[in-house]
C-alpha cells in the first residue's frame, strides 16, 4: 500500500513515579487503534508513546526509595512502563524518555531560541504548587480542607513556592491562540474540553513560570545553569525532539504536525501552553488535541495516589488483551467519563464477544466444513437478504472509517458491530441447515455460506486494529492469508464484496473467546 497522506499520533509521556495502571493503558490503546487503522490504510503513520522523568515528583520518589532519580526511571521504565506495552499490545514506533540524550539536548537548542527572540525573561514568582500535578495553581482550583488548600485531582496539601524563576511571555500569543480555536473547531475535541480551553484563555492568559531553581534534577537552562527546565515546559516538547527537531529536518518535516491524544486534566497544556510555545519558535502548531475522559472507579478518577489504580494484566490474565482492548476502547464514549466494573467487564465479554463475534466465527468455520468439505463455496446469485448484508459490510466501512476521522473509535467499533449482529440474525433467517437437507437447495446453501464468510473477512480487517490477535486467527481459519497478511489488507476497500475467493480452504479455529466465568469478588479481593 503506497502512503499518500501522513498521520503522526502520539500519547502523554507518562510519569515513572509509580508503575502504569488501565487509565494509562487506556490512553495507549487508544492511540494505538488509531494509529494501526491508519497504517492499514496506507497512511505515513508513526505512533509515539514515552514516560517522563524529571521533576521534583520524581525526586521525591527516588528519595522515598533510597536511590537516584536516574536509577529510578531506568528500573521503572524496564520493569513497568516497557512490559506494559507488551501487556496491552501497543505496536509503537517510537519510545522516548525525557532523560533521553537526544530530548536534553534539543530542549536546549529549543530553549535557546525562544531566549534569543525574546520570549523568556527572568521575574519572580510565588504561587501554590502541586507536587503531584507539577503545576502551580489558582486559589479558585483548590479546595479547603481542615484549613489547608488541597489539589483536587491529588487530594493533597500544595505548597506555597516563592523563587525568582525564567518566564515564558504566554500571554502575548493569547489573541492568536483565540484565532486558532475560532478558525479550526476540531483543533480541540471533544467539544466540552474545546469550550473549557476556550473560556479559560478569554479570562486572559499569564506569563508562564519555566525553570525551578530550588533542585537540579531536570534539564539545565543552556544560559543558566542554576535552574532547571519546568517538567511540563520540556516534557511537551517530546513530541517535537522524538521526530528530529534540530538534529533531522527532512524527518521532522514528514512527521510535523501531529495528533495529540491526552487526558482531560491535561488538555491545557497541550491546546494552550503547547501551541503558544510552537508559535514562539516559529513552528506549526499540532494538528489536533483530543482531551479524553477519565476513567472512574466507584466514582472517582483512577489515581495511583488514592489507591484507586487496576493494573492492566489483573485484566489481561483473565479475559485476554484483545477483550481488554475491545472492552475500554467500545463500552466508553471517546471522550467522556467511562466507569469501570468487574461485571460490566464480565457481562459484555460474554455477551458481545464470546456469544457474539467469537461464537459467529466458529459456526461459519464448522458450517464451511460440514456442508462443503472445507472449502468456501462459490455463491449462485444473490437474492435481496443477501444483498442487504453487502450493503451493510459497505456502510460499516465506511462509517467506521468516518468515525476514525473525527478519533471517535467506539462509533467507529459500533458500526462494525453492526455487521455481527447482521450475520448472526441472517444465519437464523436462512436456516443452512435446513438448506443442507435438500440437493434442490445445495447452490442456496452455497450464496448463504460464502455470504458469512466474506462477511467474516470484511470484519476480520476492520477489527484487525482493535483486536490484533484474534482477528489474525480468524484471517488464517478462514484461509485468507492467501491474499496477504492482515495488517496489509486496505482497510478502507473492507467494504468491497467478493475478495475471498471461491475454492478457498478453511483450517481449524479454537475459540477465540472462551466463556469466562469471572468471579468478580475474587477480582476486586485481588485488585
Amino acid at each position: 500500500m503506497a502512503a499518500d497522506r501522513s498521520f503522526y499520533i502520539t500519547t502523554p509521556i507518562f510519569y515513572v513515579n509509580d508503575v502504569p495502571h488501565i487509565g494509562h493503558a487506556y490512553t495507549e490503546v487508544a492511540a494505538d487503534v488509531l494509529a494501526r487503522w491508519h497504517r492499514q490504510a496506507g497512511d505515513d503513520t508513526w505512533l509515539l508513546t514515552g514516560t517522563d522523568e524529571h521533576g521534583q515528583k520524581i525526586l521525591r520518589t527516588a528519595v522515598a526509595n533510597d536511590t537516584d532519580p536516574k536509577s529510578w526511571a531506568d528500573r521503572l521504565v524496564a520493569e513497568a512502563w516497557l512490559p506494559l506495552l507488551d501487556t496491552i499490545d501497543i505496536a509503537n514506533d517510537d519510545f522516548i524518555r525525557t532523560t533521553d540524550e537526544r530530548h536534553e539536548s534539543a530542549v536546549q537548542v529549543f530553549l535557546q531560541k525562544l531566549y534569543d527572540d525574546g520570549f523568556i525573561y527572568s521575574g519572580e514568582y510565588e504561587g501554590y504548587y502541586c507536587v503531584g500535578c507539577e503545576e502551580y495553581k489558582q486559589k479558585d482550583e483548590l479546595l479547603e480542607v481542615d484549613g489547608d488548600l488541597v489539589c483536587a485531582i491529588h487530594g493533597r496539601p500544595v505548597e506555597v513556592l516563592k523563587e525568582r524563576n525564567y518566564f515564558f511571555r504566554m500571554s502575548e500569543f493569547q489573541d492568536r491562540l483565540i484565532e486558532l480555536y475560532e478558525s479550526q473547531p476540531d483543533f480541540i475535541q471533544p467539544e466540552s474540553v474545546r469550550n473549557e480551553i476556550m473560556h479559560f484563555v478569554k479570562q486572559g492568559l499569564a506569563d508562564l513560570s519555566i525553570s525551578r531553581s530550588s533542585f537540579d534534577w531536570g534539564i539545565k537552562i543552556p544560559w543558566d545553569e542554576s535552574h532547571v527546565v519546568y517538567v511540563w515546559f520540556e516534557a511537551l516538547m517530546n513530541y517535537i525532539t522524538a521526530i528530529g527537531y534540530g538534529t533531522d529536518d527532512v524527518n521532522f518535516a514528514r512527521r510535523w504536525p501531529g495528533t495529540h491524544i491526552v487526558g482531560k486534566d491535561i488538555a491545557r497544556f497541550h491546546a494552550v501552553v503547547w501551541p503558544a510555545t510552537l508559535m514562539a519558535a516559529g513552528l506549526e502548531v499540532p494538528k489536533r488535541v483530543f482531551g479524553h475522559g477519565w476513567l472512574l472507579v466507584g466514582g472517582e478518577k483512577m489515581s495511583k495516589s488514592k489507591l484507586t489504580g487496576i493494573a492492566p494484566s489483573d485484566i489481561t490474565d483473565t479475559f485476554g488483551t484483545d477483550a481488554f482492548r475491545f472492552y475500554f476502547m467500545s463500552a466508553i464514549h471517546f471522550g467522556q467519563d467511562g466507569s469501570f466494573s468487574w461485571e460490566d467487564l464480565s457481562a459484555r465479554y460474554n455477551a458481545e464477544l464470546a456469544n457474539g463475534f467469537g461464537n459467529l466465527a466458529s459456526r461459519v468455520i464448522a458450517m464451511v466444513n460440514k456442508y462443503f468439505d472445507g472449502l468456501i463455496p462459490a455463491p449462485s446469485g444473490y437474492l435481496d437478504a443477501d444483498l442487504a448484508i453487502q450493503r451493510t459490510v459497505a456502510k460499516a466501512a465506511e462509517d467506521a472509517d468516518a468515525a476514525i476521522e473525527r478519533l471517535l473509535i467506539n462509533e467507529a467499533i459500533e458500526a462494525i458491530w453492526t455487521i455481527v449482529d447482521e450475520l448472526n440474525g441472517y444465519i437464523t433467517v436462512q436456516e443452512p441447515w435446513v438448506l443442507a437437507k435438500s440437493s434442490d437447495t445445495r447452490e442456496r446453501l452455497a450464496t448463504v455460506i460464502y455470504t458469512v464468510s466474506e462477511g467474516l473477512r470484511a470484519l476480520a480487517v476492520l477489527l484487525s486494529p482493535v483486536m490484533p490477535k484474534a482477528t489474525a486467527k480468524l484471517w488464517e481459519a478462514i484461509g485468507a492469508d492467501g491474499l496477504g497478511p492482515l495488517t496489509e489488507q486496505p482497510i478502507r476497500e473492507a467494504g468491497s464484496w467478493g475478495v475471498l475467493q471461491p475454492g478457498t480452504a478453511v483450517r481449524a479455529l479454537e475459540a477465540l473467546f472462551p466463556r469466562v466465568e469471572q468471579d468478580v469478588a475474587a477480582a476486586d479481593e485481588r485488585r
